[in-house]
């Protein structure tokens, strides 16, 4: 032992939450009950997007990626038997933040606690959900009012909970470098707390408060040094940017605080056993530095790229939390990198290069305008494409992927069917007639009246939460809330980003990209085409686009013609466009696991139209035995994390084109 008392480790905890309210709390009982010391809740992205189960978009989606709730007696049911007022509860909830944070305060006040005394997160960064994970909903302007009124409430009314996440983790799986992580992150919690400056609703002399709860979730991906420096980076400028722009004298206001996941999107489909020792190295990345060390550790499991992981691989995840902080001497000793001049210089880089992007943005006119330019989202996109080609071109390694591919039987996936959790179909039928029930059942006056009171206040001037909370009270739905602020803000359509990325992979003579555009030129000839057309889809409410905007980019720069809307699409919408493009092909992107439903009704909808015989491809996370059902039911082909190479698949692309119009194969490799 040193001899000094040893640190309180960090809060542990696992992201967690499927198909019911009931289901969850079970699961978070068991979890608290292996020594887990806070929840993090996982949503469905119907609560996410702000749709009722029963929604259009909704199908094929509730339950999928995390818990329904779509009114107080979910919430209720939710956090039964757990006491709220000793909980630490992260929600991992953005556009309808406002709304779940109503539904938790009801609940805690109906089991009696002290709304003062509760503690947790809403992540509510709406800027990023424009830029990589897709669940926003109203345009940025009402967006961050809706973040502004929610940041004053709590200060005055639950002063312990961290209104806020600014969160750059999905920008790193959107493609992001470590410098434009923590400038877009920065720029962001500039944006809004000149907001909450601005609005008026905190006096001069709490402004403190304001900035001692805004709270960060970073990723940690396995890059260890560039990482624990970039969490040092962070620190360093955040310190720097509430002193000299908010005039904050209190060190211990202006501390980065900083909750973490690391990297998902990483891990790998092929040998997922690696992605143990992955997990393992990002974890330490934001534990070994005191200095700039996690306040809260969530770790996805080993199996996240084949589906949805069991409560046994969460324990799995939970225990190497565990064995660090009990079993190690870690928390025994001072910062261990104090003095290192290698650290150092790298922090100091992060840190000039990333407060030269904070300027151009500012000159801009800040996170929200670079949004709507659309030149955060082109950034973005262009970063994630070099990756991707750096990856392909071996630069960029990957074990069991690009190098050392070879491997033994994994006993851990001899029953693939068996490694990961399922959701029963029949769940979401359930949702929606306990919906039916709880709408035929509450006051429905009284929902009427807050929800016109709702209205009133986002058509006006005064804070939100208020209404807010009385629609919780007063029964009104997740879906109810949402429209009702829709007929005000409107909805929103984020940039894309996909038609202003540059050529991230050259096609000079004899390279991979050279040749598939010799068989796209060749099969357009030979379909008398001027160009080949495909059409990239993501049908349902997942909005993770980067796959997507990926194999846009790519088919593009291969010489495709290419139809992509963005997010959040109808099967229908989809059929729509792609009769009306008379495309070549239709390809769809899902990860949230409603391929099941949602890629049939697509090839259904084609068969009557008249276009059936129009490929349909289908990419994401999808285990194999739904890969066949897929296949049996007229998909051409499926494509997993497993097929990193892009050309590749755009050639493949090309072949199942030729085949759907009986044209004889070509002899260009690709």
């Amino acid at each position: 032992m040193s001899g000094r008392q040893k640190d309180r480790p960090w809060l542990m905890r696992t992201y967690a939450g499927h198909s019911t309210a009931e289901a969850s709390n079970e699961l978070y009982r068991r979890n608290l009950a292996k020594g887990q010391t806070g929840l993090s809740v996982a949503f469905d992205l119907p609560t996410q997007t702000g749709y009722d189960p029963d929604h259009i978009l909704a199908r094929g989606e509730v339950g999928r990626v995390g818990v329904p709730v779509s009114h107080l007696g979910d919430m209720r049911r939710l956090f039964q038997d757990i006491p709220l007022e000793q909980m630490n509860t992260s929600m991992t909830i953005n556009a309808t933040a406002m709304w779940l944070l109503a539904l938790y305060q009801v609940v805690a006040e109906e089991q009696g606690a002290d709304p003062g005394k509760l503690q947790g997160t809403t992540q509510n960064d709406i800027v990023k959900e424009y830029l990589s994970r897709g669940t926003h909903v109203f345009p940025p302007g009402p967006s961050l009012r809706l973040t502004t009124d929610m940041i004053t409430y709590t200060v005055n009314r639950i002063p312990k909970w961290n209104p806020i996440n600014i969160c750059s983790y999905h920008l790193q799986e959107a493609g992001a470098t470590p410098v434009q992580e923590i400038a877009y992150a920065m720029s962001t919690a500039i944006a809004v707390l000149d907001a909450v400056r601005d609005s008026g609703q905190v006096p001069e002399e709490k402004f403190g408060d304001v900035v001692a709860r805004i709270s960060f979730f970073v990723n940690a991906g396995v890059r260890f040094i560039e990482e624990m420096c970039k969490m040092r980076a962070f620190g360093r400028i955040w310190d720097r940017v509430t002193r000299e722009r908010y005039g904050i004298t209190d060190a211990k206001q202006r501390r980065f605080r900083y909750g973490v996941q690391v990297n998902s999107l990483g891990l790998t489909e092929a040998q997922p056993e690696n992605n143990v020792q992955r997990i393992v190295l990002e974890m330490l990345a934001v534990t070994l530095s005191k200095d700039a060390r996690a306040r809260a550790v969530q770790l996805p499991a080993w199996n996240e790229a084949l589906g949805l992981p069991r409560p046994w691989d969460q324990q799995w995840s939970l225990r190497i939390q565990q064995v660090l902080a009990h079993e190690s001497d870690l928390l025994e000793y001072e910062d261990i990198f104090a003095g290192s001049h290698v650290i150092e210089a790298k922090v100091d880089e992060l840190v000039t290069d990333s407060l030269a992007e904070m300027d151009r943005i500012e000159q801009m006119g800040g996170a929200m305008a670079a949004v709507e330019s659309g030149y955060l989202k082109s950034e973005l996109v262009s970063s994630h494409a070099a990756r991707r080609a750096r990856i392909e071109g071996g630069e960029e390694k990957i074990v069991g992927v690009n190098i050392y591919g070879t491997t033994e039987p994994n006993p851990l996936t001899a029953d693939l069917d068996g490694a990961i959790m399922t959701v029963d179909p029949a769940n979401e039928a359930k949702v929606v007639a306990a919906l039916h029930e709880w709408r035929d059942n509450r006051d429905e006056p009284r929902a009427t009246e807050a929800l016109a009171a709702l209205k009133k206040a986002a058509a006006g001037t005064e804070n939100m939460m208020e209404a807010t909370v009385e629609c919780a009270r007063a029964g009104v739905t997740t879906g109810e809330w949402s429209w009702a602020l829709r007929d005000v803000f409107g909805e929103f359509r984020a940039p894309t980003g996909v038609s202003s990325a540059p050529v991230a992979v050259t096609a000079e003579a004899g390279t991979p990209l050279a040749l598939v555009r010799e068989k796209v030129a060749r099969t357009a000839e030979d379909l008398g085409a001027g160009r080949l057309r495909l059409l990239v889809g993501k049908p349902g409410l997942d909005g993770h686009s980067n796959g997507a905007e990926q194999i846009a980019v790519r088919a593009r720069d291969a010489g495709f013609e290419v139809v992509y809307q963005g997010i959040r699409l109808t099967p229908e919408q989809i059929v729509s466009a792609a009769v009306a493009e008379d495309v070549h092909c239709v390809g769809l992107s899902i990860l949230s696991g409603s391929h099941a439903e949602l890629v049939p009704d697509v090839l259904n909808r084609l068969r009557r139209t008249g276009a059936g015989d129009i490929p349909v491809i289908a990419g994401g996370i999808i285990p194999p035995a739904d890969a066949e059902a897929l296949i049996t039911a007229g998909v051409a082909a499926v494509f997993t994390p497993k097929d990193f190479g892009i050309t590749e698949i755009i050639g493949r692309i090309v072949d199942e084109i030729r085949k759907a119009n009986k044209l004889d194969p070509l002899e260009v490799p690709a």
